[in-house]
This record gives structure tokens, sequence and C-alpha cells, in this order.
């Protein structure tokens, strides 16, 4: 990290006045008398040798040093002109006296005082303001070579210098079986590129990785250059931007030109959509910084001649907003979509992180992949690690399968609040809403099987029934959509069932309901208004938000409204007669949660006879 011009000015700046100090309190103790001498008079010393106190006095010009009998020392001066004896008789002093007293008469050392003048004075200022200056001089010269380091590119080198450490190759990489077979094209021919050239070939120039969130692009990237044992540049699209004008496409130029000297190699762009949305109109008369970065981007894309060993990588999870120059052959040829992974590649990707873990003989990936359906490699990697936090915090040496199986449900639903206390009454209401959700979950044929049921607080929810998928599927049908609404309405119908009361505790469950019924009529055409899809939606893909305008008149509107409506009811229909026919299960399911908060899934399908 390289420092601040500012900081090392102000460090340099603190050092000179600290040796200025420093000085100036040598200069002070060497100035001070180490010992107090007393300053008296012509007259005194008359009187003094007078009585036969003084031992010796010391003549420098007209100061005069004396040193009594019992070892005190005193200072005087004579006038000008006069000698020190005769200065004594003139005072009064006996000259019998004065015989017995030595004198000692010392020349000035004038020589030794000039120079120590001279080097006070002079030499010791120059050297600090030489100092001084040379500090600042030097940290001019490193803000100067920072500002020529503004424009380069802020990437990170791997394999250039040897990180036997950091290396990753399809190996470390689980699943994904087509994705990287797609790429091992790309790795082959970063190995032997002869091959391809020769037959005039053209390798793609860039691959684009799409996918949501934690899938492993980045994983991915580095193991095509783990596997093709090549350099690899690591940079992230937000890095190129600046408040500054012209720094972005300078960075762009200074990463190709970097790789250029290291090739074949491979350059990884993460989150590209943050410098390739689509370039739009100039309202303000120019061409935002980000634009030119893209345009810079672009055209050293286009630079690149035949015999360029360089490819590059780039992912996103947002291709919906990519400028169409960027996707056109000759630049990103290739598009690998990476999905979630199923229940085989996520019981992989579990035994990867697994290594280098202490595990108990009872751990059971596979259980553990049953239920993350919907979870990334990142999110699983999560649970592995909180579950090894847990296992730490109570002191095990292993990781049980316990502690796996309450990570999941903390990474999906947040920590347990146990702390929170509830009524006797709000205890009663949440049980009874989580039985409904069970119940229904379980007699509707459509419906996904119940894994789980805790009235034991977790993030935002008082209480959670966790449902499993019975397989990996990609389509949905109809029924499915109305058995999963009529589960929605589950808690809702309980509630209102035995207490003859709703609470707000069912929001959240009716407006997942409405979202469904509403996509089944608008979304999949699957209502009685016929196979019409209402509204045109701008999706983002692989997040979970979408735009919708309005096309349709607002006779359609109400007919639309009517039809959510009846597709709620006749859910709620459902509920209530499933609940009402087995109103003697859902009380014992009910109270079984009371007592013991939290029931599995061998535990609830014994209660309901299955």
């Amino acid at each position: 990290m390289k420092k601040s011009p500012i900081k090392g000015l102000l460090k340099n700046l603190f050092l000179v006045v600290l040796v200025f100090l420093i000085l100036g309190v040598a200069f002070s103790f060497f100035n001070t008398p180490k010992e107090t001498v007393n300053n008296i008079s012509i007259t005194q010393l008359s009187s003094d040798v007078n009585n036969g106190k003084v031992k010796e006095i010391k003549i420098l010009n007209n100061d005069i040093s004396i040193e009594y009998l019992d070892g005190t020392k005193a200072i005087s001066k004579k006038e000008v002109g006069d000698t020190l004896g005769q200065a004594l008789l003139n005072y009064g002093a006996d000259q019998e006296k004065l015989k017995n007293i030595s004198f000692v008469f010392e020349e000035p050392n004038t020589s030794w005082d000039w120079i120590g003048t001279f080097l006070i004075m002079v030499i010791f200022p120059l050297v600090l303001f030489g100092v001084f200056f040379f500090m600042i001089f030097k940290n001019a010269k490193a803000g100067a070579a920072q500002s020529f380091d503004f424009t380069k590119a802020k990437a990170t080198l791997f394999g250039a210098e040897g990180h036997p450490k950091d290396k990753i190759t399809f190996k470390d990489v689980a699943g994904l079986k087509e994705e990287k077979q797609e790429l091992e094209e790309i790795v082959d021919f970063l190995k032997n590129p002869q091959k391809y050239l020769k037959m005039g070939a053209r390798i793609p120039k860039g691959v684009l990785l799409v996918g949501p969130a934690g899938c492993g692009k980045t994983l991915l990237a580095r193991a095509v250059a783990g596997e093709s044992n090549v350099p690899f540049f690591s940079v992230a699209g937000s890095s190129f931007v600046e408040m500054f004008v012209g720094v972005g496409s300078g960075r762009v130029r200074s990463l190709f030109a970097a790789a250029k000297k290291q090739q074949p190699c491979l350059v990884f762009i993460d989150e590209l959509d943050s410098i390739g949305k689509t370039r739009g109109p100039a309202i303000t008369g120019g061409h935002e910084e980000r634009e030119q970065t893209l345009n810079q981007l672009l055209t050293e894309m286009d630079g690149f001649e035949k015999n360029d060993k360089i490819i590059i990588l780039a992912a996103t999870n947002r291709p919906d907003v990519l400028d169409p120059a960027l996707l056109r052959p000759g630049r990103f040829d290739r598009k690998v979509v990476i999905s979630l992974p199923d229940i085989k590649e996520r019981e992989d990707i579990l035994s990867i992180h697994s290594r280098g873990k202490p595990l108990a003989d009872n751990i059971k990936l596979r259980e553990v992949a049953e239920r993350t359906p919907g979870f990334s490699g990142a999110d699983l990697e999560n649970v592995f690690n909180e579950a090894a936090i847990l296992a730490a915090k109570n002191e095990q040496k292993q990781i049980m399968q316990n502690d796996l199986l309450i990570s999941i449900e903390k990474v999906l639903l947040g920590p347990e609040r146990r702390s929170h206390i509830m009524t006797d009454k709000e205890k009663q209401i949440t049980a009874y809403h989580e039985a409904g959700h069970a119940l229904i979950g379980a007699k509707t044929p459509n419906a996904e099987p119940i894994r789980k049921i805790s009235i034991i607080g977790r993030g935002m929810a008082a209480g959670y029934t966790l449902k499993v998928p019975r397989e990996e599927r990609m389509l949905r049908t109809k029924k499915e959509f109305e058995a999963e609404i009529a589960v929605l309405l589950g808690g809702y119908c309980s509630e209102k069932m035995i207490f003859g009361d709703m609470t707000t505790g069912a929001s959240d469950d009716l407006n997942k309901a409405s979202i469904i019924a509403r996509n089944i009529v608008k979304k999949y055409g699957m209502s009685k208004l016929g196979p019409i899809v209402f509204g045109d939606r701008e999706s983002q893909i692989f997040l979970d938000g979408e735009t919708e305008s309005r096309n349709y008149s607002d006779e359609v509107a109400l007919q639309i409204d009517r039809e959510v409506e009846r597709i709620i009811t006749e859910a709620e229909k459902e509920a209530e007669k499933i609940l009402q026919e087995n109103k003697n299960v859902l009380e014992k399911i009910a109270k079984r949660l009371i007592e013991k908060e939290t029931i599995e899934r061998e535990e609830f399908e014994e209660l309901i006879g299955k």
C-alpha cells in the first residue's frame, strides 16, 4: 500500500521540529551552569582576604574567580585598566595577607570560542535546513511517482511470480461439468496455442461467465488459469472508474500493456457490468467517464492480433444491462451460464469444503445437500464455516451432523432468538400457526414435504416450517402453485379457526400468496383469462427484482384482480376444509410444539399417522 504524500510530508516536518527541540534542549543544558556561584564585590573580596578565607584567585581579563579555604567558590569583576592587586589594595586589602594567596592568570582561548560560535550559529542551522529540504524534495519526488502510477491498473497478478498455495484447478471446483467442458478449449489453447494457430483457427478472445452471486464464477476463472499454468490478472470492474477524467481508459491501457508482457495469460474482470453498461445519449454534451472506459476496453479487445495469446474472462450477474458491442463476435464470443448447483453438485461442494476439518463419523453430507436447495457454493461454504464456529464454541473436538443442520437454518433464516420471551398466548398462537402450515403441506398432494417445524424465533420470524422439495426441478405446474398458496394460507386459516381472530404473524404469508396468485394470472398465463401474459416486463437476470409497464386496459385490470381473488379464495377454502377434517391432528401437533418447541420430520409423520 502506497503512502500518501501529505502524510509523508507531515511526518518529515514533525521529525525536523523534533530535532530542533532536541538541539534547543541540549544547548540549554550545556549553557546552564552546573552549580550556583555567588557574585561578590571587590570590597567583599578585600574583606575576605584580610580574614584569611581566600585560598586562590584566578584572573581572566576582567573576570575574577575566587576559591575559599572551605571549598566554596565565588566570582567578581574588576574595573577596566586596573590590576587586581592594586584594586584590592585600594579597597583596604592587607598586603601581607595577599602574599599567602595563590594568584593564577589565565589566557583567553579565542579560537575555540569562535569555532563553537560558528558551529552553533552557522553550521547547525544549515545542516538542519538541508535535512528539512531534502525530506521535502524526496517526498515530492515520491508524490510525483505516485501521480504517474495513478493511471496504472490495480490488477492482482497470480502465477507469474509463483503462488503454489494460490493455485486452483478444476479438481477444486465441484460440479459445473458442462461449464468446465466449455472452458477446456481455452485451457488447451493457452497450453498449446500453435496447434490452433497453424490451422488458422481463432480462439475466442473473450469468455463471459454469467450466473448468480456466489455460484463460482471467480473460482472457475482461477481454475482455468491454474490448469493452463499461465499468469492470471484479476481486477474488479469498479477499480477502473475514478472521479478524474481519463483515469479509467488509462488503466485499461495499462492493464493490457502489462498483459502483453506476460502472454500467454488470462485477464479476469469481475463485475463487468460496472463499466460495461449500455451506452446512452450524452445529455451533458460529453461522454461519462464510465463510457470512455468502456470505449477503451472495446478498442483494446479489437486491437488483439491473431497471435496474441491473451484471453479475457469476465463475470457478471447482470448480462441484461451489458452494451451490445461487448457481446458481438470478436469480443466476448462465448457466454458460459453458471447456474445454482443441484443436489449432487451440492454434495460435491460440501465434500470440498469439508477438507481439513475434523468431522464426526455420523456426518451425512447427502442429508445436508437435501436440506439446502437453492444454495450457492458460497452459501454452502458459509454453512460449513458456521458449523465449525458452533463446534468450537461448544468446545467439541469434531463437527457433528447437528451442527451442520443448525447452521443451515442460521444461514437461511438467521440466528435463534431464544432470549426473546413470548407470552403463553403468543406461544400458543405461533404453535397453531406453524402447525397449520405443516398440516396443509402434509395433506396436499402437490405440496413440498415438511422437514422441520419450530416455534423458536429466527431472524424476523417468530416461528418457521422448513420444507424440502422431493427432487430438483426446473419447471413448476399450476397445481404446485395452488398447493403452495394453500400451505401459505394454512397459518392464517388455523388462527382464524382456533382463536376466531387474526394476527400480524400471517402478513408475510399473505404477501407471498398474493404474489404467486398474481404471477399465475399475469406472468404464466395459467388462469381463466387464457394463455396471455399481461404487462411488459424487464426482468433482472439472476436478481429477484423486475420492472413492469402496463399494456392492458382498466377493464382487463379488473378481470385480473377478480381472477387473483378467485385463486386465493379457492386455496383458502381448500385449507379450511383440510383443517376442519383434521382438527384433532392440528391440536396434537400444536400441543407437541408448545411442549418441545421443535419437531423433526420423523416425529411429525408419526403425529399425522404417516
